[in-house]
């Protein structure tokens, strides 16, 4: 028996097969799949394409349908659009599988790490918060797209950088420290001669995930600058605040539970936690509060794929009363433990 899974984000995408005890048989990578970007039926397409080369990695017969798979896509919120997925994925690509759960990513997020409740939050070239309650019952912060949102996620951090610069230069507002090291990178990221050259990237050149890519750079390179170190302790806030506005409607046994609330932390930006951190605990613990929100927590960073828990819900919704033997401890690690 052979069950998939799909981790689908805005920029690159991950299918996996596994088997019924959770072993991994085959993986494979390819586009983004968010169906917001670039529609239902590429969507599709995109998947099928990539299950079927994580079918012929593990060996199987791509012909044949597996028993289940279990989609976890950026961008799948409404009911509608899933069940135009699933119709899709089953009129053109009969042999891809018998049976079908799809969800956004954060809910296959927060099964690859733990059993079934938490908090996943989501800092990649987006953002998104979501708490699920042991009742099933969740409440979400964010995922509303870069226009209104994404505080805290690559592109964010990435267009905050920009902003800096170009307030700075403008004169509208003073940049917190010197803004010749930015200032060099953003030209050269970007490949900018003079200040104009920055608005192909914003109108007819703009790609979401390119635009982001400055973010990388600004972690890897400029850590120790006071002006990047301000952006991220700003990002650090906003995803604090992202789990103090779901964390009130936690269920108490979340809170109370060993370590605190489980924060599942999904996406690249968490590989500079050194820079989000005290943004993030002044967010999440700003001195107007009384007494905390969330007392207590534990960030688990994922280090596999949420294609792992996608899989994970195929089986449990697709197939009923069934579920796949996961060691989560495999896919996680402790990234920070903190007491308020």
């Amino acid at each position: 028996m052979a069950y998939g899974g799909v981790e689908g984000g805005a920029t690159c995408s991950t299918a996996v097969i596994l088997s019924e005890d959770g072993a991994v048989l085959g993986q494979s990578t390819g586009q983004g799949t968010n169906h917001w970007l670039i529609g239902v039926e590429e969507c599709c397409r995109r998947v099928h394409e990539m299950v079927a080369e994580a079918k012929k990695n593990a060996g199987l017969d791509v012909t044949k349908p597996l028993q289940s798979l279990g989609l976890s896509l950026s961008g799948a919120e409404k009911k509608d659009v899933k069940e135009t997925i699933m119709q899709t994925l089953s009129d053109k690509h009969p042999d891809l599988s018998s049976a079908y759960h799809i969800c956004t990513d954060t809910f296959g997020s927060l099964a690859t790490a733990c059993d079934a409740a938490g908090v996943v939050l989501i800092a990649g070239t987006g953002s998104n918060c979501l708490l699920i309650n042991p009742d099933s019952s969740t409440h979400n912060c964010g995922g509303w797209g870069h226009g209104i949102g994404d505080e805290g996620s690559a592109w964010w951090i990435a267009n905050l950088a920009v902003q800096t610069v170009f307030r700075h230069v403008d004169g509208l507002i003073e940049a917190p420290a010197d803004i010749t090291w930015l200032k060099d990178r953003m030209y050269s990221f970007y490949e900018m001669t003079e200040p104009y050259g920055i608005l192909p990237h914003l109108y007819e050149k703009f790609s979401k995930a390119e635009f982001s890519g400055f973010c990388k750079v600004l972690a890897t390179e400029g850590s120790n600058d006071p002006v990047v170190q301000h952006v991220f302790k700003q990002a650090g806030w906003y995803l604090g605040r992202h789990v103090r506005a779901v964390g009130r409607n936690a269920d108490p046994a979340l809170l109370s539970a060993a370590g605190g609330l489980n924060i599942v932390c999904v996406g690249s930006v968490f590989k500079s936690w050194s820079l989000l951190k005290e943004g993030f605990l002044e967010g999440l613990y700003p001195a107007t509060d009384s007494k905390p929100v969330v007392p207590a927590f534990r960030l688990l960073f994922l280090t596999g794929t949420s294609a792992i828990g996608a899989a994970r819900l195929g089986v449990q919704h697709g197939l009923k009363d069934k579920d796949l033997r996961i060691k989560f401890e495999d896919f996680v690690s402790v990234l920070c433990e903190h007491t308020q």
